[in-house]
C-alpha cells in the first residue's frame, strides 16, 4: 500500500493525542481518535509506504512551530516514510487537472475554497497521483471532496474504525489507564545498512 496524507492526518500520525478533528456527522470532535490512529498505524506493513508531499510537510512544520525542524528530521529518519517534492511530473499532473477543470467550465472543480487553496490542494493530489498512491488519508474536507471527484480512495479520521476495547494490564474494570500515545517513531539502526521505522507495532493513513 502507498498511503498519502494531508497535514491534519500527518499531525495525528505523529501524535495520536493531538486535538481531534470535527466529525462532520455530529459536529463534535471525533471520539477515540488515539485508538483509531494507533490501530491504523499498527496496520502499516514493512512493504507499505507513507507519502508526505512537501506542501503538506511545510504546513505541518508551521503548525509545529519551534519543533518544525525536529519534525522534519524525525520523518526523514523513518524507513517507510517518503517525503516527495512538487517536481516536474507533479507540475504536469497539476496542469492537466487544471486544464480539464477549465474545459469543464469550472476551474475550482466544484470547490468553494479560495483559488489559492484549490491550487495548493491540486499540488498535493498531483504528488500523490504521480507516486501511485493507492489511498489518501485526509481530514481537510475540500481536499477530500476534490480527491474523490478524481476517483481516489480517500478516508478521514472519522472513518477509521475504533478497535474493540480489551481488558489488559493497562485496563482496570474496563477503564483505560493513561498511557503515552504511540505515534510514528524512529528506531535505531539495527545494522550499518538498515534503518527501521519503529512504531511500537505502529505505522497506517486525514490543510
Amino acid at each position: 500500500m502507498i498511503l498519502a496524507v494531508d497535514s491534519s492526518a500527518l499531525a495525528l500520525l505523529v501524535n495520536p493525542a493531538a486535538d481531534p478533528p470535527e466529525d462532520p456527522k455530529t459536529g463534535q470532535p471525533v471520539l477515540h481518535v488515539r485508538e483509531r490512529v494507533e490501530h491504523l498505524i499498527a496496520g502499516i506493513g514493512a512493504s507499505d509506504t507513507l507519502v508526505i508531499p512537501t506542501p503538506v510537510l511545510a504546513e505541518a512544520m508551521v503548525r509545529a512551530e519551534e519543533g518544525g525542524p525536529g519534525l522534519m528530521e524525525a520523518l526523514r529518519g523513518l524507513a517507510r516514510v517518503k517525503i516527495v517534492p512538487f517536481d516536474l511530473r507533479a507540475a504536469v499532473e497539476t496542469a492537466q487537472m487544471t486544464r480539464e477543470a477549465l474545459l469543464a467550465g469550472d476551474k475550482r472543480s466544484g470547490s468553494d475554497a479560495p483559488w489559492q487553496k484549490v491550487k495548493f490542494d491540486r499540488q498535493i493530489i498531483a504528488i500523490a497521483r504521480v507516486q501511485a498512491a493507492t489511498r489518501l488519508y485526509a481530514d481537510d474536507r475540500d481536499l477530500v471532496t476534490f480527491a474523490r471527484r478524481l476517483g481516489m480512495d480517500v478516508f478521514s479520521t472519522w472513518d477509521l474504525p475504533a478497535p474493540p476495547r480489551v481488558d489488559d494490564l493497562f485496563m482496570v474494570s474496563g477503564v483505560p489507564i493513561a498511557q503515552p500515545a504511540q505515534g510514528l517513531t524512529i528506531a535505531k539502526p539495527t545494522s550499518p545498512v538498515s534503518n527501521t521505522a519503529a512504531s511500537g507495532q505502529n505505522s497506517p493513513k486525514s490543510g
